[in-house]
C-alpha cells in the first residue's frame, strides 16, 4: 500500500513539474507563432510588451498573457494606433502546444481588459481597419518552415471589459464613441450553425454633420443571436434593451452580404406605462423614477428595413405616442398632466434624403398653465428644413416644482410666447431672408436671475422680444439690480443664425437709465488671505477676460449717472461697438469733476494680452478733485494735486491691461497737452513744493500766478517727460523742465530769473552806488528737485549765485570809477590848456594815486575784505 502512495505521489510530483517546465520550453516557440501568424494575417504592425505562459492559471487549458498590446496602421494610416489593450489572455488546449506551425492554432477563449479601439475613415474612404491581408499575400509569407501558417478560432467564450471604442468617419460625417464599454459573449463558434449569447453595456455619444444627436446616453442589450456563419445570418431570436431606462424589446435579423448590409428589425416597448418616457431621459436629469407615480400611456414602435451600402439605407417608421398622461415626483408639490405626443421618425424610400420627423403634437399642462408646439424637420442630412409652431403660457417657478432640475438658482417669471418659424439650415448660413419666415412674439415679465458671478438679483420686470423674417426686435427691457436700472430696445439682425450655425450676434441696441452702480455688475473677490500661499504654490495662470467674437453690436447708451467706485458721472451719453474681440468706444460724452470729459477709443481682447488706445479730452476739470479720484492723473502731474482751479487736456495713451482689465502702469505711453486755469497753489499739499518755498525768501508760492499755463507730456514705459514751460511771480521768471516716473520718483529743473534787489541788503547796498540803468540786474537761481513725492530733495545755487551777482557789482563799481575819473581829466584838461605847468604836475600825480589805489601794487595797510552771502 505504501508503494501504491509513493507511485501516485511521484506520479503528481511529476505531474507538477511537467506542469511547470512546459510553459518554460513551449513558451517562446507559442508566443512566437502568436505574433508571426498574426503579422501574417494583418496589413499591420503588432506589438506587446511582455508575454507568459502558463498551465496553472486556466487548467486543464494553457494561458497565453500579453501584456500591453499595440495594433499600429501601416500606410494610408501609418504609425496611427488602431488597437492598444493593456492585457489579453489567451485560452487553449493543452494540444495546441504540440502542433506543428503548419496547423490550425485554435483559441478556446479570449478576454480583453481596458482596451481602446480608434478606428477611423478618411474623406477617400479608406478605413484603418481594413487590414486583412489578401489570400495571395498570405500565401507568400513563409514561417520558420516554409509553410503556410493558419491562425484559427475554436471558442466557446470571450470577454471584453473596461473598454473605449472611438469612430470617426470623416467621409460621412459622423462620430460615435462608446465608453465604458463591456461585452461578452459564449457559444460554440465551430459549428456553422449556433447560439451566441451575449451581453452588452455602454456610454453612448453620436453626431453627425457637426449635429450632436446622442451624449452620454446609457445602452444596455442581452441579446440571443442565432449564428448562420455560412450564410453570414445573425438573427435576433430573444432580445431585450434599455435606452437609459426605457426597455425595448426587438426581434429581426442582420445578413452580411459581399456588397451590402440588410437588415429587418422591429422593436417596442413592452409596457405603455408612461414611466417609460421618463426612463428615455438620461437618469442625471430625471433622478429615481421608481416613486414617481403615472398615468396614462406612452409606446415606442419602429420598424428598421432594408439595404445598407454608400447609397441607401434602411427604410424607417417609428412612432413616439402618449395620450392624456400625467406624472408626479413624490418629493415636489406639481404635478405635470395633460401630456400628449405624437410623433414619428420616416423613410420611406431608402434615401437619406428622404428621413424627416413630424411632431404632430406635443403639450403638457402644470397648474392652469397649457404649453404645446408642433413641426417638422425634413432634409435632415443634406438641409435642414423646419417649420414649427410654438404657443401657450408657462410659469417659470413651477417647472422645478414639478421636475426634479437642479438648478443653481431658482426661477420666477411668467413666459409667454406665440411664435410660428420656418427656415431652411442654408438660408441661416447664407442669410437668405426670403427663405426664412418668423412670426411671433416672446414675453418674460416678472423674471428674476441670480447667479455667484454677479452681486445682486437681475430683475426683468418685462421683456417682450417680436420676431419678424428679417429681425428680432427687443421692444421692451426693464431691468433693476441692486440700485441700477435699465431699460433697452433695439433689433437683432439674425438670431437663427447665431443660434444655428455660429454666425455672429448682430444688433443695435438703445440703452437708457437714471442710475448706473458698475459695482452692481461686478463679482466680489470672495477670496480670503488664507488660502494665498496655496495659489501662490500653484501658481496657476489665469486666463485674461475675453470679448466674445460671437458679438458685432452696437450699443446707443444714455445714462444719467453712472457711479464708478468713487467716481460720479453725469449724463453719459455714447456709443459702444462690440465687434471682432473689440470694444470701440466713439464719442463717449459725460460730466465729472465740474467739467466734461469726452472718450474715443477702444479696448482689444483679440490676443492673449489684452490691449487699449484711448483718446481722453478733459475740459474745466476741478484740479483737486480730479487729482484726487482719478490714478491716471495722479501718475500723470502728481505735483498738481496741490492746485485749486480748472484744468484742460487732452489726453492720447495706449498699453496694455491687466487680468483685471486695469490698465498696466509700466506699460502705458503716449502724450498730452495741459492747460492749467488755476488760481492758486497750496504748497503745503506737496512735500516738494513746500521744501522749495521754504529755501527761496524771494518767492512766495501760495501768491503764484499759473494761469493760462500750457505743457506738452510725453510719457513711455512709466516715465513722463514734461516739456519745458514758463510762467512769472511778480517781475521774476520762472522756467520748469524734468521728468518723474509713475512709481513717484522725480527730477526737475527749477530756474528763477531774480532781480537783484530780491537778494538781500548788502546787494542793495551796492546797487545803491550804481547808477539807476545799472541796478536793472537779474542772477539766474536753479532749483534741483529729486528723490520722490513722499522723500523729496530740494537744492538751490541761491548762495553761490548771490557771490557771483556781488563781484559782478563790485566789479561794475571799478569800471564806473574809473571811466567817470578818465572822461573828467580829459575835460579839465580841454578847458584849462594855458594853466601854468605846475597844476598840471598836481593833477598828474592826483590821477596816478587812483589808478595806483585801484590797479597797483598793494598798500602795506591790509583792508579786510567783507564776505558776501
Amino acid at each position: 500500500m505504501k508503494k501504491i502512495y509513493k507511485i501516485a505521489i511521484g506520479i503528481l510530483i511529476a505531474f507538477f513539474v511537467v506542469l511547470i517546465s512546459v510553459p518554460l520550453l513551449f513558451q517562446d516557440k507559442i508566443i512566437g507563432l502568436v505574433k508571426q501568424t498574426i503579422n501574417n494575417n494583418v496589413n499591420a504592425q503588432v506589438d506587446f510588451s511582455d508575454s507568459n505562459l502558463s498551465l496553472l492559471r486556466n487548467f486543464p487549458n494553457a494561458s497565453v498573457q500579453l501584456s500591453n498590446l499595440t495594433l499600429i496602421n501601416n500606410e494610408p494610416f501609418k504609425n496611427d494606433t488602431l488597437l492598444f489593450a493593456k492585457e489579453i489572455n489567451l485560452s487553449l488546449k493543452l494540444t495546441e502546444l504540440f502542433k506543428k506551425t503548419s496547423e490550425q492554432l485554435n483559441i478556446k477563449s479570449f478576454a480583453i481588459d481596458e482596451a481602446l479601439v480608434n478606428v477611423l475613415v478618411d474623406e477617400k474612404g479608406n478605413a484603418n481597419y481594413d487590414i486583412a491581408k489578401p489570400e495571395e499575400v498570405k500565401k507568400d509569407a513563409n514561417l520558420d518552415d516554409e509553410t503556410p501558417s493558419n491562425f484559427g478560432l475554436s471558442i466557446d467564450s470571450y470577454e471584453i471589459t473596461n473598454s473605449t471604442i472611438k469612430y470617426n468617419d470623416k467621409k460621412g460625417k459622423t462620430n460615435l464613441v462608446l465608453n465604458n464599454f463591456n461585452h461578452s459573449g459564449s457559444g460554440d463558434f465551430s459549428q456553422s450553425n449556433s447560439e451566441l449569447n451575449t451581453k452588452t453595456s455602454a456610454i453612448v455619444s453620436f453626431g453627425m454633420d457637426g449635429i450632436s444627436y446622442a451624449k452620454n446616453q446609457k445602452i444596455e442589450l442581452d441579446a440571443i443571436l442565432g449564428m448562420n456563419l455560412i450564410n453570414q445570418k445573425f438573427s435576433f431570436l430573444k432580445n431585450e434593451a434599455k435606452l437609459n431606462n426605457l426597455p425595448l424589446v426587438f426581434d429581426g435579423f442582420v445578413q452580411i452580404n459581399e456588397k451590402n448590409q440588410e437588415v429587418h428589425l422591429n422593436f417596442k416597448t413592452p409596457s405603455s406605462d408612461f414611466k417609460n418616457f421618463l426612463g428615455l431621459i438620461p437618469e442625471t436629469y430625471t433622478k429615481n423614477i421608481s416613486n414617481v407615480t403615472t398615468s396614462g400611456d406612452f409606446s415606442v414602435n419602429g420598424k428598421i428595413d432594408g439595404i445598407i451600402d454608400d447609397n441607401t439605407i434602411p427604410k424607417l417608421d417609428i412612432a413616439v405616442k402618449s395620450n392624456n398622461a400625467s406624472f408626479k415626483y413624490p418629493d415636489l408639490p406639481k404635478t405635470v398632466r395633460n401630456i400628449n405626443i405624437n410623433a414619428q421618425i420616416k423613410n420611406t424610400t431608402g434615401k437619406t434624403a428622404n428621413t424627416y420627423i413630424n411632431i404632430a403634437g406635443l403639450s403638457f399642462k402644470i397648474d392652469e398653465d397649457t404649453f404645446s408646439g408642433k413641426g417638422t424637420v425634413s432634409n435632415i442630412t443634406t438641409n435642414p428644413l423646419v417649420n414649427a409652431n410654438v404657443n401657450g403660457t408657462l410659469n417659470l417657478a413651477h417647472i422645478n416644482q414639478a421636475y426634479p432640475i437642479n438648478l443653481k438658482n431658482e426661477l420666477s417669471g411668467i413666459l409667454k410666447a406665440n411664435l410660428h418659424t420656418k427656415f431652411d439650415v442654408k438660408a441661416i448660413q447664407n442669410n437668405v431672408l426670403n427663405r426664412i419666415k418668423n412670426d411671433g412674439h416672446i414675453e418674460v415679465s416678472d423674471f428674476v436671475f441670480s447667479s455667484k458671478d454677479i452681486v445682486n438679483p437681475i430683475n426683468i420686470k418685462n421683456t417682450k422680444v417680436d420676431f419678424t423674417p428679417s429681425t428680432v426686435s427687443l421692444t421692451k427691457f426693464n431691468v433693476k439690480t441692486g440700485k441700477s436700472d435699465l431699460n433697452a430696445t433695439g433689433k437683432i439682425q439674425n438670431l437663427l443664425g447665431f443660434l444655428l450655425s455660429n454666425k455672429k450676434l448682430q444688433g443695435t441696441f438703445n440703452v437708457n437709465s437714471n442710475s448706473f452702480h458698475v459695482s452692481d455688475f461686478m463679482q466680489e473677490n470672495t477670496s480670503s488671505t488664507e488660502n494665498k500661499e496655496d495659489i501662490s504654490q500653484q501658481e496657476q495662470p489665469t486666463e485674461s477676460l475675453k470679448i466674445p467674437a460671437f458679438l458685432d453690436c452696437k450699443i446707443l447708451a444714455d445714462a444719467k449717472t453712472v457711479y464708478y467706485d468713487n467716481l460720479t458721472l453725469k449724463n453719459v451719453k455714447g456709443t459702444l461697438y462690440l465687434k471682432d474681440e473689440k470694444a470701440t468706444l466713439q464719442n463717449v460724452n459725460a460730466g465729472i469733476f465740474n467739467g466734461q470729459i469726452a472718450m474715443n477709443g477702444e479696448v482689444n481682447t483679440q490676443q492673449n494680452q489684452p490691449t487699449f488706445a484711448l483718446k481722453l479730452g478733459i475740459k474745466s476739470f476741478d484740479i483737486a478733485q480730479s487729482f484726487n479720484g482719478l490714478d491716471l492723473l495722479q501718475s500723470l502731474g502728481p505735483i498738481a494735486g496741490a492746485m485749486n482751479g480748472k484744468l484742460n487736456s487732452d489726453i492720447n495713451l495706449s498699453g496694455n491691461l491687466n487680468k483685471d482689465f486695469t490698465p498696466n502702469l509700466t506699460s502705458v505711453s503716449g502724450k498730452a497737452l495741459a492747460e492749467l486755469l488755476a488760481t492758486n497753489i497750496n504748497p503745503e499739499k506737496t512735500k516738494a513744493l513746500g521744501l522749495l518755498n521754504n529755501k527761496l525768501s524771494f518767492i512766495d508760492l501760495t501768491k503764484l500766478d499759473l494761469t493760462d499755463i500750457k505743457t506738452h507730456l510725453s510719457f513711455k514705459e512709466g516715465k513722463v517727460e514734461v516739456s519745458p514751460f514758463k510762467l512769472k511771480y511778480k517781475d521774476i521768471g520762472i522756467n520748469i523742465g524734468g521728468s518723474h516716473g509713475f512709481d513717484q520718483s522725480m527730477s526737475y529743473n527749477v530756474t528763477f530769473d531774480v532781480p537783484a534787489k530780491y537778494l538781500g541788503n548788502e546787494v542793495l547796498g551796492l546797487l545803491s552806488k550804481l547808477n539807476t540803468k545799472d541796478q536793472n540786474v537779474t542772477v539766474p537761481v536753479t532749483a534741483n528737485i529729486t528723490g520722490n513725492m513722499s522723500n523729496p530733495s530740494v537744492k538751490t545755487d541761491l548762495s553761490s549765485s548771490v557771490t557771483r551777482l556781488t563781484q559782478k557789482l563790485v566789479q561794475q563799481q571799478k569800471d564806473n570809477l574809473i571811466k567817470n575819473t578818465l572822461g573828467g581829466l580829459l575835460d579839465n584838461k580841454k578847458k584849462d590848456s594855458t594853466k601854468t605847468s605846475n597844476k598840471t604836475e598836481n593833477t598828474v600825480k592826483k590821477v596816478t594815486d587812483v589808478l595806483g589805489g585801484l590797479f597797483g601794487k598793494k598798500k602795506k595797510k591790509t583792508v579786510k575784505k567783507d564776505t558776501v552771502h
